[in-house]
């Protein structure tokens, strides 16, 4: 515990000295900076793709790391002077073949996007068909949206959920995969809030003869700590971002079979990616450290917690839920009987520093920049503290917004019991 204790400290202090250089070099984004600090603090973060980095994370993000060239891997460079940079990139490849119990990890993929291509790339040659989840129905942009590099590199195909249960139908995605022939059957979610059985779509790519590939950016945490069933037995390869329920700094990590470790290694660098950023790589490593820890499986625990205890309020001030509920750390809400869209609703929560975002729902009727769902999630929140009985609070401040959506009385009278709750659980409070 002292040493922990010390390292956080020292984690601190470095932080602090680093933003006084900041405000003595170049004050505007000092001041800039320490308004987005201020935002954080003062909000209620629910974002379902975000979250807080514990003081070693936001430190290692912040050092002289990010001076090094370091094109290659570990022992393979093609600079000199990486004697501790492989030392620290490989500390985070074990820490993640270790957290996911993953035969090969490559720890350089920038975001969730680049890790994705990157996956694509490995496993598959350009204009090949991949069976996807559809956008509309919680998929994510680079699971063949028209908008995303994904649609134009390779020829997708599409399973969404029941248009009753806003489940996914492994049936139908059998048959689909029987009609369409797919190189590569893909699972994942950004707005899927129940548990995805990895197990059948691994049986069902083995059937079509198809690769299986799992992006777990969202549920990686839960993953992490058997929370969730886990795609490293079925998938060929899995992708993550490292930002989500991880808990770590903004980036991703792919997994895969020894299969693929040499081929993958190549996609990422030379490949589609040059230098890595090695100080993310050096954050990422504190984050996996912090995520094989006991106490990070009972914040996982938390995140369901918290978010369940928010559906059951939601559901009983009459919203609508996609699925009924949720088994993750998401919540979808359909806003229809309430004839609000996410738009309106997105912003008059923020108006109330409320922070949400708005989300297409399945067989949504609206477009995606004002659709008719919010998309909510636990994890920033559970990271300050918060457990169900203020989950259940914030379920009904929501409520009072989305109901009286153009009141600025009842605006004033959430700010209040937002700023007691902020006031309750602070963060970033030593900064």
């Amino acid at each position: 515990m002292k040493r922990t204790a010390l390292h956080f400290f020292r984690s601190l202090l470095y932080i602090l000295t680093m933003s006084k250089n900041i405000q003595n070099q170049d004050p505007i984004v000092a001041e800039l900076i320490n308004n987005e600090l201020n935002r954080q603090r003062d909000g209620l973060e629910l974002i379902a793709s975000e979250n807080f980095v514990s003081p070693a994370v936001l430190a290692a993000m912040g050092t002289v790391l990010t001076n090094k060239y370091s094109e290659g891997y570990p022992g393979k460079r093609y600079y000199g002077g990486n004697e501790f940079i492989d030392q620290i990139e490989n500390l985070a490849i074990d820490r993640a073949k270790q957290l996911f119990k993953a035969d090969h990890a490559n720890v350089q993929p920038h975001s969730g996007s680049t890790a994705n291509l990157e996956a694509y790339y490995t496993l598959l040659n350009l204009g090949d068909k991949i069976l996807g989840m559809d956008l509309s129905c919680g998929g994510h942009l680079t699971h063949g949206s028209p908008v995303s590099f994904s649609s134009h590199f390779y020829n997708f195909v599409f399973y969404g959920v029941n248009k009753k249960t806003h489940l996914i139908d492994y049936d139908e995605v059998r048959e689909i995969a029987l009609r369409e022939k797919p190189k590569l059957i893909l699972a994942g979610a950004s707005a899927y809030p129940r548990i995805i059985d990895f197990q059948k779509f691994g049986s069902i790519a083995r059937e079509v003869n198809a690769y299986f590939m799992a992006d777990i950016a969202h549920i990686a945490g839960f993953v992490a700590t058997d929370l969730h069933p886990s795609p490293i037995p079925d998938a060929d390869i899995v992708t993550t971002t490292t930002h989500k329920t991880l808990r770590g700094p903004r980036g991703a990590i792919i997994l895969c079979k020894k299969t693929w470790a040499e081929k993958l290694d190549k996609a990422v660098m030379p490949g589609l990616q040059g230098g890595p950023l090695d100080h993310i790589i050096a954050a990422k490593a504190v984050a996996l450290a912090e995520a094989l820890k006991p106490e990070f499986k009972t914040y996982q625990e938390q995140i369901i917690k918290n978010a369940k205890a928010l559906a059951e309020v939601l559901l009983a001030e009459g919203f609508n839920l996609v699925s009924g509920g949720t088994d993750n750390h998401l919540i979808l809400i359909d806003l229809g009987n309430f004839n609000v869209t996410g738009k309106q609703a997105e912003k008059a929560l923020e108006d109330v520093y409320i922070y949400t975002n708005k989300n297409m729902i399945p067989y949504d009727k609206h477009k995606p920049y004002d659709p008719s769902g919010l998309r909510i999630g636990t994890p920033a929140l559970t990271t300050r503290g918060f457990r169900e009985e203020d989950l259940k609070i914030v379920g009904q401040l929501i409520a009072k917004i989305v109901k009286n959506i153009n009141s600025e009385d009842i605006k004033k009278e959430v700010k209040i019991k937002v700023k007691e709750l902020v006031e309750k659980f602070p963060i970033y409070s030593e900064l």
